[in-house]
């Protein structure tokens, strides 16, 4: 089992920016942040594995940076530019699996509370 707890979210204005920051309970593979919007499906934002090879949605390519410190265990989503249509709850995701770079939810098997971000125009 792995235990993740997210934290950074909040409200931002149009171009504003935020981070958000995952704590994990150990090393794990692949480890990623999703989103979901009301009335909208979980979507993939942006995956990170141990060797630091990344995988970005179109939508936040330029402006979110993912990044993660093995060491310490923790993932963290940089993000830049903030758009009203970011507004989500924003997952942390992990998995000991070989598939990180597609970003399915379907892949990830452990998962956090999350944490809401508002972006206002």
């Amino acid at each position: 089992q792995v235990q993740l707890v997210e934290s950074g979210g909040g409200s931002v204005q149009s171009g504003g920016s935020l981070r958000l920051s995952c704590a994990a309970s150990r090393y794990i593979y692949c480890m990623g942040w999703f989103r979901q919007a009301p009335g909208k499906e979980r979507e993939g934002v942006a995956t990170i594995n141990t060797a630091g090879i990344t995988s970005y949605a179109d939508s936040v390519k330029g402006r979110f940076t993912i990044s993660r410190d093995n060491a310490k265990k923790t993932l963290s989503l940089q993000m830049n530019s903030l758009k009203p249509e970011d507004t989500a709850m924003y997952y942390c995701a992990a998995t000991g699996g070989m598939r990180c770079r597609d970003r399915k939810t379907s892949d990830f098997d452990y998962w956090g509370q999350g944490t809401q971000v508002t972006v206002s125009s």
